[in-house]
Order: C-alpha cells, then structure tokens, then sequence
C-alpha cells in the first residue's frame, strides 16, 4: 500500500495563488462550497500571519459575493494555543477532519437484503439520483442544493467519478461518489436519507465500492467530531491521521 496522506484525497478548486505559506483554492463554477473555496497553510502560522491571510481572503471572497473563509492547516499538527485562542475570540468555528483506509477484502461481510439494491448511476436512474441528492442538500439552503446539481451533472460526465444510487423497496434511499484514481477509489458524499437510516444501506453503498474496485486501496475523510467515524473504525476502516481547519461565516454587514 502506498503511503496515503490528506493529498491523495480530491478536492475541487484551482490554485489562484501559491507562496510558501499557503494555497489559495478557489472554484468559480460553485462559489458556495466552502470545501473548495478555502486557504491550505502549509505550516502553521502565528496569529500575525493568520491575520495577514485571513484579511487577504475576505477581501477577495467579498470581491466575489463570498460570506466565508476557510483555512485548513498541515495534517497531524494542532494549532498552537495562542492561535487556538484567536480563533475561540474571532468567531470561528474550528474542528477537524480524520482520515481512514481500507483495502477492500478487509470490510465486513455484508448479506443482500431484498429491500435493498445498490445501483451505477447511469441515463436510466439519474433523474432519480438528483432529486435525492437535491432533497439532501436542502439543508444548506435551496442556492447551495441547486449548485450542487450542476456539480452532480458534471461528476456524472467524469470518467473518474462513478456514483451510486441505493433504493430501498423501490425508493431512492442514498447514494455515495466514488473518486477514482490509479490506486484509489475515495469514498466522498456518503449520505443516507433520514427516514431510511440504521437499516444498513449505508453499509450495502460501500460493499458496492469494495466489490466494483477489489484492487485499489479505498480512503475516505470524516468529520472528527461526529458519529459515522465509529462506524468506520467498526468497519475495520484504519485510521491514518487529522487535520485541523477554521472557517467563518460574516453577515451581510461585516
């Protein structure tokens, strides 16, 4: 297995600037998505250069029609206290994202179930596809959910992304993409609609990426903070690592 690190995960955006600091990321066609409109440090800054950049940033992303910004920082390093206490003061939210793996023939066995059948999108079932995934992404406001569409359009067009569509007893139920690359395949977007959660299909979506890449190695992050990284260590998922970021949200009047 090769030596996989936050850089062999996908992340949409193109540089605007790069210095030896920090990224910029920035991607036009889906100004809302705060994951792909962000700074990478490439060291942690002190508090002086974190506010150099994150003035920097808001001025452009005003320029822009932007209401965020976005920092991550280098994988497996906290954050100095001093700068933790910047944030805490400045009004940004701040977690941290894990990252796991797994080769395939490690999950657990996984029986069919005959509520339960996991599809390839294709031309026959992605008008299905999209009207989940926009019901889904309602939750972060009607503009974020229809961007998201066209991001769907475009992945579906991408021969390295597949994505999958599960239905349960016939209805659209979840869905995951899978970002593929010569010895991965990331799980990205996992997600399972409300009223068919802890009925397994969560489970079925990725026994479909397991079986349909049996010879990559499969890597995923997940949000340090919340439940469905337990499910992943129960998986046999192995963790590799974290990564610090901040982001805040301004008002129409900051």
């Amino acid at each position: 297995m090769e030596n996989i690190t936050f850089r062999n995960i996908h992340n949409l955006g193109q540089v605007v600037i790069e210095n030896d600091q920090y990224k910029h990321i920035h991607y036009p066609d889906m100004l809302i998505r705060y994951d792909s409109n962000y700074i990478e440090f490439k060291r942690t800054p002190s508090v002086a250069e974190f506010r150099d950049a994150a003035n920097y940033l808001r001025e452009f992303h005003r320029k822009h029609g932007q209401k965020h910004v976005k920092f991550t920082f280098p994988e497996n390093k906290q954050p100095a206290e001093e700068l933790m206490g910047y944030f805490r003061d400045s009004g940004y939210e701040v977690g941290y994202n894990e990252l796991y793996v797994i080769q395939p023939d490690q999950f657990p066995k996984v029986n069919n179930h005959p509520d339960i059948e996991v599809q390839a999108v294709t031309d026959e079932n992605f008008d299905a596809f999209i009207l989940l995934q926009y019901e889904t992404d309602l939750e972060f406001g009607e503009e974020f959910a229809k961007q998201k569409v066209d991001l769907h359009k475009r992945n579906f067009k991408d021969r390295n992304i597949l994505q999958f569509l599960a239905l349960y007893k016939r209805f659209p139920a979840g869905s995951v993409d899978v970002i593929i690359s010569d010895n991965t395949a990331e799980i990205d977007g996992l997600s399972v609609k409300e009223s068919f959660q802890k009925k397994g299909i969560g489970s079925r979506l990725q026994k479909s990426v397991m079986d349909h890449f049996p010879d990559k190695t499969i890597i995923l992050v997940a949000d340090g903070e919340d439940t469905p990284r337990e499910m992943y260590v129960r998986q046999n998922y192995q963790y590799l690592g974290f990564k610090y970021e901040a982001q805040k949200i301004y008002n129409e009047d900051d």
